[in-house]
């Protein structure tokens, strides 16, 4: 089973898959992209993150340049030759090739790029005995609610979560934190689901809106607001959500063990919930 890419027009193997050296986002990281995943063959809540992309490009001023339904084509095209049933679909648009200028090209050839690998599930043990993590300074750029393709800050704090030991790495701005390297964030504080709200420091992710439409409809109290640092080590839970993390308990974060150090109660209910949704 081969790992695949589709690049501008043309599927091929991955190892084979090349872009130009002036291609903007190789440049300036000047693109966006979208990750989603495929449980048992099927693209889970395709048009969400479609929409979402949608939302990116026009964010930045780039050309969306597939309908709904060719970017269906695409993608179902692309996992079904790679024929991994539980697999991750990367979708990568840049502002395309052109020679090297801070300034946008008079005439922009969108570069597309689609790639499918298979997907390796987290560790049994992580889920069952919780994930622990470390928090940092959020040095990311403004607007983090552009899935885009601008990764550095990201990079480097999973890589410093990675070297510590942990799992993920938190961002913490002006006392406040804000979500997960690659995750979003959820406490439970006082018998409250609390997460932080939408906006420009964080990416809304589609686990996470998932997870709070659950709650909501299963009666449980939540609250988006602004978390402080003391009030997540002070918190009975805490867990991540994502789109290949899904919901992941966290009983540490900088050391600080959270709760009584196992996977709690409510995120133990809210993952079973979300397995139901993966199901055909």
């Amino acid at each position: 089973m081969p790992n695949i890419a589709f690049v501008n027009g043309r599927f091929m193997a991955l190892a084979k898959a090349r872009v130009s050296v002036e291609d903007r986002g190789f440049q300036f990281g000047d693109g966006i992209y979208e990750l989603i995943r495929t449980y048992g063959g099927r693209l889970y809540h395709f048009k969400d993150h479609l929409e979402r992309l949608e939302q990116s490009a026009q964010a930045i001023g780039l050309p969306f340049v597939y309908s709904t339904s060719r970017w269906k084509a695409v993608l179902e095209k692309a996992h079904a030759q790679s024929g991994y049933p539980d697999a991750k679909v990367y979708i990568q648009i840049t502002r395309g090739e052109a020679p090297r200028d801070h300034s946008f090209p008079k005439k922009v050839h969108a570069g597309v790029i689609v790639t499918v690998r298979k997907l390796a599930p987290l560790r049994p043990e992580l889920r069952e005995k919780g994930a622990s993590v470390i928090t940092v300074p959020d040095l990311r750029w403004g607007r983090c609610d552009i899935k885009t393709i601008n990764l550095l800050p990201n990079v480097m704090a999973r890589q410093k979560a990675r070297s510590a030991g942990a799992f993920e790495a938190i961002f913490v701005r002006d006392g406040l934190v804000m979500e997960g390297a690659g995750t979003n964030l959820f406490a439970v504080i006082q018998g409250r689901i609390v997460t932080p709200p939408k906006g420009p420091a964080i990416l809304p992710g589609i686990t996470r809106d998932l997870v709070i439409a659950q709650a909501r409809e299963a009666g449980d109290p939540l609250m988006e607001k602004g978390i402080t640092l003391e009030e997540l080590l002070a918190a009975g839970e805490v867990f991540l959500t994502g789109t290949t993390t899904e919901i992941l308990p966290v009983v540490k974060v900088d050391e600080k063990t959270i709760g009584d150090g196992k996977p709690g109660r409510i995120t133990r209910r809210l993952y079973r919930q979300f397995l139901q949704t993966t199901r055909p």
